[in-house]
């Protein structure tokens, strides 16, 4: 009968197939519950797991740590704080001492986004306008189960997905192109979902709707861009300017070229005394148009006291015989004065100034002079009359042109509301000129820096000193922030002024423009060398008013942006850039690049015919080139080892960062090799038979016989150095059969055989067929081991190698390979 123990080999193959097949994926006796867990970013879940099946222990590992090992139990929990995107958790038992089953848990981390929409201005005619809606989606994860929708009043238009595996907060962007026509009022919603309903969660929808209304520049209504109108002189009219436009238009009026002050669609003049052409101009940024209205002024029969003019005080003005020199003076408040009146009549009886002050009385003719020695009085009128020698002793007058000035005793800016100007909005500066006079001469004239921006000058018709202003309207940009505001006051009073200009001028107003923050020259990608980078010494800039706040995010996380990047630091940086104005972000891929280094042992032990490089490969970037050194000679590392490759070996990695060594030692293990192969031998009845057995290997193995019967009283198995002999003192037909010698050592065993037959016989002997048999079956047990072993090694798990082979059970009749772990 074919021994018992014979059989335990093929019964221990079959319990390790069944380890195996009863850890697959179709019969994995772990469960777990639930399982799969969708969780909030930040938030702790618990999930059990329960075994079906006996065990030597079960326990948990999340994140690489193992946690304690259950024996006694077949149902354990376990918490997971979901602090990590790339957290993983596993539930695995020990089947025994060799073999391990587990159950990956499915984990799916997400934070749900934030939706930021804008508007961008394509192209705009008078019938209809272009956009381009941009909707950000900020910090979402996981990315691909994002899906962003376009509503345009209430109606689907547009659906993205996204096919981004990327597992960390990332920030994506949907664009929308919108047509919408003139008159036409359009909803766009832009909705932002994580769509977890087939894993069983249903998330809350996140949008922004934004109402799009067509722009167009400015039009009149009724469109007509000129006007005449009909005043009468010192008479008070309203000008009327009508237009429409989207955004509503700013109105600017100009009299004569000059800017003046008021800014709404309507220009009241309180007194018009000259005929004069007004021009009103209506803008907003995508263009403008203008209005001429021109003033026609009708004269009223007398002129006003308070309006004198030069030879008009009298109706005989112009046939009277006065000379005025000057006829016009220009005078200082506080200066001196002075007219001459002379008279060509023949028939002159006398003549003489009357005015409030520097009156002459009647004099002799032909000349009189009208001084004074500081002219402060407003309200001064000189008048020089001469009375002829005739019956009805006519009288007449001339009265010369005086225009008494004096220049602001202040020339100020402030602004008219408090705070910084905001860049696209509108900022009003005021400009206040204080007790000057005449202020119908007077123009003041706005400056940026040394560009001249706008002039103004008044209508105002009194003589005496007033306070005035200006108001200058700025449309902030940021390319003022810092520019320097004056405003000038300077009184043109005509060819008989002074030789300069009286000119006053304010403090300079110094504007601040708050602004949206932007980003400049920030690249998309960036290469770096390991600590020689931090984040806020990237070439990526970024301004604003007030300054923006720079923070950089990694994998989700807020980092110290002046933290050198080490080696680990490669991938998607994120920039979250913000002031009160508003944010934007960017995001750059970072390389970090490092010179090469070794992370391994000083000695390893490597089976003959199998590779090296993945035990022992550098590390760097870019990946270094490896060069092997043997005794000093440089060698190619072999892609399959030898027997005789063991020895110490100088590697060298090299990189354009540098260079690293590392020197190993390796050992090449190979499986037990025999010096001869299988043989038979004939044997005389009492003869001494000796049977030797040697074999080498690495390590050294161990040798020992087995034979197919129980042991005899005439047979001796002894070890010498590596050789183990088998010695038959005086030989029966008993010893006949198969002697097999097993070589082992950890790498695999080998066996070779000897048939013994007894010289002489005719017949085969039952100890030869059961040897045969055994060999047979050796042989089949051989063919499932090989299979199983081919098997493990596509699962990565073990081999097995027995350890007692003295008795013919257990025995493997080839060399196997240790695969894995006994």
């Amino acid at each position: 009968m074919l021994p018992l123990r014979m059989l335990g080999i093929g019964l221990l193959m079959f319990s390790l197939c069944d380890a195996d097949t009863a850890c697959s994926e179709k019969h994995n006796p772990l469960s777990l519950d639930p399982p799969e867990i969708i969780g909030e970013y930040g938030t702790e879940v618990l999930v059990n797991c329960t075994s079906t099946v006996l065990h030597d222990g079960m326990y948990w590992r999340v994140r690489n740590e193992s946690f304690v090992i259950e024996v006694q139990e077949n149902f354990i929990g376990q918490s997971v704080l979901l602090s990590d995107w790339n957290v993983t958790a596993e539930c695995k038992i020990k089947l025994n001492e060799s073999h391990e089953c587990s159950k990956e848990l499915e984990i799916t981390t997400y934070k749900n986004p934030e939706v930021l929409s804008s508007i961008k201005l394509v192209h705009a005619t008078p019938k209809e306008t272009q956009y381009e809606l941009k909707c950000d989606t900020i910090n979402v994860a996981p990315l691909q189960n994002l899906i962003v929708k376009w509503y345009k009043n209430d109606k689907l238009i547009k659906t993205n997905f996204f096919n981004d595996t990327t597992k960390t907060p990332v920030n994506e962007s949907s664009v929308l192109p919108v047509t919408v026509s003139r008159g036409e009022e359009v909803q766009i919603r832009c909705e932002a979902q994580l769509n977890l309903v087939p894993h069983g969660l249903q998330l809350p929808v996140v949008f922004q709707t934004l109402n799009v209304l067509a722009q167009y520049p400015p039009e009149l209504n009724p469109k007509k861009d000129i006007d005449y109108i009909v005043a009468s002189q010192d008479g008070e009219i309203t000008l009327e300017c009508k237009a429409e436009g989207n955004p509503p238009p700013v109105f600017h009026w100009t009299y004569n070229g000059m800017t003046m002050s008021e800014s709404s669609n309507t220009l009241n003049i309180t007194r018009v005394n000259a005929s004069a052409t007004y021009t009103c101009t209506a803008s907003n940024y995508l263009g403008k148009t203008t209005k001429q209205i021109f003033v026609r002024v009708i004269q009223r029969e007398a002129v006003p006291a308070a309006l004198p003019t030069a030879e008009a005080a009298t109706p005989e003005a112009e046939d009277c015989p006065l000379t005025l020199t000057p006829s016009e003076i220009v005078v200082r408040f506080g200066d001196p004065a002075s007219v001459n009146c002379s008279t060509s009549a023949t028939n002159a009886v006398g003549m003489g100034w009357e005015s409030s002050v520097g009156g002459t009385g009647f004099v002799p003719p032909p000349i009189v002079t009208w001084m004074v020695a500081k002219l402060e009085d407003w309200t001064a009128v000189p008048s020089c009359f001469v009375t002829l020698n005739t019956t009805d002793d006519k009288q007449c007058s001339k009265s010369p042109t005086v225009i008494l000035y004096k220049t602001p005793d202040t020339v100020s800016i402030s602004a008219v509301h408090p705070g910084p100007m905001v860049e696209g909005t509108d900022f009003h500066l005021k400009c206040d000129v204080n007790n000057v006079a005449p202020v119908q001469n007077l123009k003041v004239k706005w400056y940026r820096d040394n560009e001249t921006v706008s002039e103004q000058m008044f209508l105002h018709t009194n003589t005496t000193p007033q306070n005035v202003f200006s108001t200058l309207i700025i449309t902030a940009k940021r390319d003022y922030n810092g520019s320097l505001y004056r405003c000038e006051a300077a009184l043109h009073l005509g060819p008989n002024g002074p030789e300069f200009i009286p000119t006053e001028t304010s403090e300079p107003y110094t504007a601040i423009v708050h602004y949206k923050p932007f980003i400049k020259d920030c690249p998309s990608s960036y290469t770096a060398v390991e600590h020689k980078l931090s984040m806020d010494t990237l070439p990526c800039s970024s301004e604003g008013n007030p300054p923006p706040i720079v923070q950089w995010y990694h994998q989700g996380k807020l980092i110290n942006s002046s933290e050198p990047l080490t080696r680990f630091g490669t991938g998607k940086y994120t920039a979250a850039v913000g002031n009160s104005l508003g944010s934007i972000s960017t995001s750059v891929e970072i390389t970090v690049e490092y010179e090469p280094s070794f992370n391994c042992m000083d000695h390893y032990e490597i089976e003959m015919n199998v590779g090296f490089q993945t035990k022992c490969e550098p590390e760097g970037n870019p990946a270094p080139s490896l060069t092997w050194f043997k005794d000093g000679t440089l060698v190619d590392s072999p892609l399959r080892w030898t027997k005789h490759d063991s020895g110490k070996y100088l590697l060298k990695a090299t990189n354009k960062h540098g260079t690293a060594e590392h020197t190993v030692h390796l050992d090449v293990l190979y499986a037990p090799q025999f010096g001869e192969g299988n043989s038979n031998k004939e044997m005389s009845l009492g003869e001494n038979v000796t049977l030797a057995c040697s074999a080498e290997g690495n390590p050294t193995p161990s040798i020992h016989w087995i034979w197919n019967f129980s042991s005899a009283a005439n047979l001796k198995e002894t070890t010498m150095g590596r050789q183990t002999i088998i010695t038959i003192t005086r030989a029966t037909s008993t010893n006949a059969g198969v002697y097999i010698c097993v070589a082992t050592n950890k790498v695999g065993t080998m066996t070779r055989s000897v048939t013994l037959v007894m010289k002489g016989s005719s017949a085969t002997p039952m100890a030869v067929i059961w040897g045969l048999i055994i060999v047979l079956i050796i042989l089949t047990i051989l063919i499932a081991m090989v299979l199983l072993h081919n098997r493990q090694k596509k699962h990565g798990q073990y081999s097995f190698v027995p350890a007692n082979t003295k008795d013919g059970s257990n025995v493997p009749m080839t060399t196997m390979s240790e695969g894995g772990t006994a």
